[in-house]
């Protein structure tokens, strides 16, 4: 099936579908460090621009339409959210998107904050807006590790299928858990996945192996308490925008931060795809993706 992909940032949602069978024949992003990291790895398919400015009549037809709408409004991380946040609106430019294309199918993700902002006002009017453009809406809350991802990043999955459409969209199973049990594989643990990654000190050829100097400083809050070796990380997170910093989890052995490449690795990238742009650029991008194994488990159910 063809995808548009909006809100497309470096990739990983789309090279989850990409990995399962689809072709995406169009992407948009504000973000030119986010563009140029997609066009190297995926391809030129990209469109570097603001999506309120996009005419639609330039878009090609499409079977789905996917996008992680920008959720730092939505965030709980976001202490100043609010269900007035200008951010907020660009679910809208999506939903412009779905009207003008009607795709049979749309998947969008987002933080698990937008499931009790406005005390459940804002997931509610999102469904209703949705559904009043002809879909049959479902959302659910997945886990990350519980698909195989080396880390615990819970994320919301909003899935439309169009209402002349006789198909029931069923969210993916779990194919591992904590402990392992029921027939499931247990949890990848932060240090399993980067076993293979060489020393970043010593000279190696892996791409974007180099880590963030910052000291390291552990005092309880977010990226700055030991990760448990034998556990997935903790969410890898980062602002949408260049304003802030961004959080970058210390390395298991609570003596350095983690590489551009352990961090990826964490969010499920594949070790030759490669990150453009200086290293908070690409610890950004890397934060604001969705988990490339979590995207294709979705990607698959559909």
């Amino acid at each position: 099936m063809k995808v548009i992909s909006l809100f497309s940032g470096a990739g990983g949602l789309d090279l989850g579908f990409m990995q399962a069978g689809y072709s995406v024949v169009w992407a948009n992003d504000i973000d030119s460090d986010a563009v140029e990291t997609y066009r190297h790895n995926i391809g030129d398919h990209i469109i570097l621009g603001d999506i309120k400015e996009l005419d639609l009549d330039d878009l090609p037809d499409c079977d789905v339409v996917i996008g992680g709408f920008p959720c730092q409004g939505f965030s709980m991380a976001n202490a100043k959210r609010s269900k007035l946040d200008e951010r907020n609106k660009l679910y809208m430019e999506f939903l412009r998107v779905l009207e003008a294309k009607k795709p049979k199918y749309f998947v969008a993700e987002n933080v698990k904050g937008i499931l009790s902002l406005g005390q459940g006002e804002v997931i509610k009017a999102i469904v209703k807006d949705f559904e009043s453009a002809g879909y049959k809406v479902k959302h659910e809350l997945l886990n990350a590790a519980d698909f195989g991802v080396p880390q615990t990043r819970q994320r919301v999955f909003i899935v439309g299928v169009r209402d002349d459409l006789d198909f029931n969209y069923i969210f993916p199973s779990p194919t591992h858990s904590r402990e392992g049990k029921d027939d499931l594989k247990k949890w990848v643990s932060v240090s399993e996945a980067i076993s293979g990654l060489p020393d970043p000190d010593k000279p190696n050829d892996v791409k974007n192996h180099v880590y963030s100097k910052y000291k390291l400083v552990f005092n309880g809050y977010l990226g700055k308490r030991p990760l448990h070796p034998d556990l997935p990380a903790p969410t890898v997170t980062a602002r949408g925008d260049r304003k802030g910093g961004v959080v970058v989890l210390p390395h298991p052995n609570g003596e350095r931060r983690m590489s551009i490449r352990e961090l990826a690795t964490v969010q499920s990238f594949p070790r030759d795809y490669e990150f453009l742009g200086t290293n908070s650029d690409c610890y950004r991008q890397i934060g604001n993706a969705v988990p490339v194994e979590l995207a294709k488990a979705v990607a698959q159910a559909l």
